[in-house]
């Protein structure tokens, strides 16, 4: 009887090699600690793998590739302790275990050892169809990506199908997981449930998203202070609705909340910035997540730092869907005061908050966040190519700046002049600055790339 591999609980395995041969041996090692024998095949006879695959699931043994002198499979036997081999196709292989055909079905024993079944993500069925067998034959659960999808947090039914299975072992397999940073963060998140409303746990993968800006309380702010958490929430859902249909993207509402606002005067900590406590906060996190709105918290930090301010919103930040934006205009140096002077950041402190911001979801094992920078002047983010990237992070430029519509275009293509690869794009539409401000056609017609996030203040 094959015995199963007995994995640690939530343990993460990936068999990215882009060798076949190595692929299917390395399958094999993460499902199956022993097994009576073996189908082997050559990985380039798909009908040879088929009646491999086939024999395999019968037997409840792996399939092993191998187009060389089968080194690689002859040391996977001997590990397996397997005393036969079916060979299918034309295949050579250097071992002095027999060859023979795999016992039928009436005499073929069930698999035993393993207290989880794993569940086994396949990158691609056609170059994977051994691995695929050899899960099936182990009795694993099999879960195969979305054509042209190489991230399980962008495909929803990978995530439901890992949080169904939140516990057991995994197995990814496939070329495309080698460029995976972290495997076993990917999973740990997918693990927790989390999707936004259109499926899915990465931010701008095929999402649009549609806010309302300002501060709990404080209506000049900007419209998201003008109603309690509840009000808000139907606002930003109607306001979403008009832009339902527009793009090929569907159309998620969301808050920007600012919870640290740049103050005229110094306050106590003479940093000329106001910070909102949590418990001002909550009702807004707690109302958008409800409804399944992303919130994104907002910070202004006067002469403070932007990390020094974000850790104060930790609490709220280890939420699924709790996002972070931050806002250079208000970044003040220490001779400086708001409205006096546009602030500025350099891309060393951003840095600083990205780094902590990703250590915070790979550790605590949170679905990717994004990180959203404000700028409408090139100075506002010093030395911007030497942004940062993580792969925990989607990091999203909103262009917030106001007024007539020829200068906002002109900003907005400025700002996307040697902008850092795979950055996302936000813009902002004021109802009383901007002379005029367009309407949802417009926007989607008129500002190209089609943004990823448009809000209302």
């Amino acid at each position: 009887m094959a015995e199963l591999a007995e994995q640690p609980a939530g343990s993460v395995s990936v068999a990215a090699q882009r060798d076949p041969s190595a692929r299917s041996v390395a399958t094999s090692r993460a499902l199956f600690a022993s097994a009576p024998g073996a189908v082997v095949a050559p990985p380039d006879d798909a009908g040879a793998v088929r009646q491999a695959a086939s024999a395999a699931r019968t037997a409840h043994v792996p399939v092993l590739l191998t187009d060389g002198d089968g080194g690689d499979v002859a040391r996977e036997l001997r590990r397996l302790g397997a005393d036969w081999y079916q060979a299918e196709g034309d295949v050579t292989v250097d071992t002095d275990v027999p060859e023979r055909d795999a016992p039928d079905q009436g005499d073929a024993p069930e698999t035993g050892g393993a207290s989880r079944p794993a569940t086994v993500v396949v990158a691609d069925r056609a170059p994977d169809a051994a691995a695929v067998a050899t899960a099936q034959a182990a009795g694993a659960r099999v879960v195969v990506m979305p054509d042209g999808v190489t991230d399980p947090a962008a495909a929803p039914d990978v995530v439901t199908a890992l949080h169904e299975r939140a516990g057991h072992p995994t197995v990814l397999v496939g070329t495309a997981f080698g460029d995976l940073p972290d495997p076993g963060w990917t999973v740990r998140a997918a693990a927790s449930g989390w999707q936004l409303p259109h499926g899915g746990q990465r931010p701008f993968d095929g999402h649009r998203y549609v806010a309302l800006y300002g501060a709990p309380g404080a209506p000049v702010l900007g419209v998201l202070g003008e109603q309690d958490p509840a009000a808000t929430v139907r606002r930003a859902e109607a306001t979403a609705e008009q832009y339902d249909g527009l793009g090929d993207e569907p159309v998620t509402p969301a808050m920007e909340v600012i919870a640290t606002v740049a103050a005229g005067d110094a306050g106590a900590d003479g940093d000329y910035s106001t910070e909102l406590p949590v418990s001002t906060l909550e009702p807004y996190v707690d109302a958008a997540h409800d409804a399944g709105m992303p919130v994104i918290l907002d910070l202004q930090p006067g002469r403070s730092d932007f990390l020094s301010q974000a850790k104060r919103y930790e609490s709220l930040l280890r939420k699924p869907g709790v996002w972070l934006a931050l806002d250079p205009e208000w970044r003040l140096t220490a001779d400086q005061v708001p409205l006096r002077q546009i602030g500025s950041v350099s891309a060393s402190e951003v840095n600083a908050v990205s780094s902590w911001l990703a250590d915070l979801v790979r550790s605590e094992g949170l679905p990717p966040k994004a990180l959203v920078l404000h700028q409408f002047r090139l100075s506002m983010i010093q030395d911007r190519a030497s942004l940062a990237s993580h792969p925990e992070l989607d990091l999203l430029v909103h262009v917030d700046g106001q007024g007539s519509q020829p200068d906002k275009q002109a900003t907005w293509e400025a700002l996307h002049q040697d902008a850092p690869a795979g950055v996302h794009w936000g813009w902002k539409n004021f109802y009383d600055e901007d002379t005029p401000m367009l309407s949802p056609e417009q926007t989607m017609d008129q500002v190209q790339p089609t943004p990823s996030l448009i809000t209302y203040q």
